[in-house]
């Protein structure tokens, strides 16, 4: 099996990802944040969202809230695909808030992009009057106290795709079901584990590849099996 800096020296020299809904995105550095590079720089990373994100890709969203945007993967992704939506993206850290920065100002949506520290109930609030809007979480279980009923009912009119920490608190999931569900459908994604998206991701890049370097490039560690709640609001053509 190679090295990663072979692997990615040989196959991700460009440093642009090459599949998936953000093909095309170019990274300043061989730097990711909290994930590793080389799923991102392939486009497998989390491509159970694929046939999610093309989904939606058909809407006409006039903003993108990132809440927990490391560095600027689907913030950065999503400025491309919804190139008149302003993208809002939200990080703790502030090597990932720089990371962002620097992705989006590399892929031209630096115009488009403005990054903040902590997204809350009241900035959430104050970003989405009058904007139909796609609100992307992944804040390791932040979810829990961020999305309450009272700010499920704010957010009826828009779209929302929440990764979910079972892991690190037990009942996230069935709450936000809870919450969300009388102003939203709502659907599981399951993730695939690594071995199994090593045998099943079809790219010509690992098509060379033997077993063990497929999976170290597809590879995500994650720390158990996760979810993603992707909520789509029943009043469909309806803005805030």
């Amino acid at each position: 099996m190679k090295g990663m800096r072979e692997i990615r020296l040989e196959v991700f020299r460009d440093l642009t990802v090459l599949t998936g809904p953000f093909r095309g995105m170019k990274y300043p550095s061989p730097r990711s944040f909290g994930s590793p590079l080389l799923p991102k720089l392939l486009g497998s990373y989390e491509s159970e969202l694929h046939e999610v994100l093309e989904e939606l890709s058909s809407n006409r969203y006039t903003r993108i809230i990132n809440i927990g945007c490391a560095e600027g993967f689907y913030a950065v992704g999503l400025g491309l695909r919804f190139p008149d939506a302003d993208i809002h993206a939200f990080d703790i850290d502030s090597e990932a808030r720089q990371l962002c920065r620097n992705l989006g100002k590399l892929n031209g949506v630096d115009q488009q992009l403005t990054v903040g520290e902590y997204c809350g109930q009241a900035t959430l609030r104050s970003l989405l009057c009058g904007q139909k809007a796609l609100v992307v979480s992944d804040c390791e279980g932040c979810e829990y106290d961020l999305f309450t009923e009272e700010i499920a009912d704010f957010l009826a009119g828009h779209d929302l795709i929440v990764e979910t920490h079972d892991f690190i608190r037990v009942s996230v999931s069935s709450r936000l079901r809870e919450v969300f569900g009388k102003t939203h459908q709502i659907r599981s994604v399951k993730s695939v584990e690594d071995i199994e998206k090593a045998t099943t991701y079809e790219c010509q890049q690992l098509d060379k590849c033997d077993a063990a370097t497929r999976r170290s490039i597809v590879a995500e560690h994650r720390p158990a099996a996760m979810e993603w709640l992707v909520m789509t609001s029943k009043i469909r053509g309806v803005s805030q």
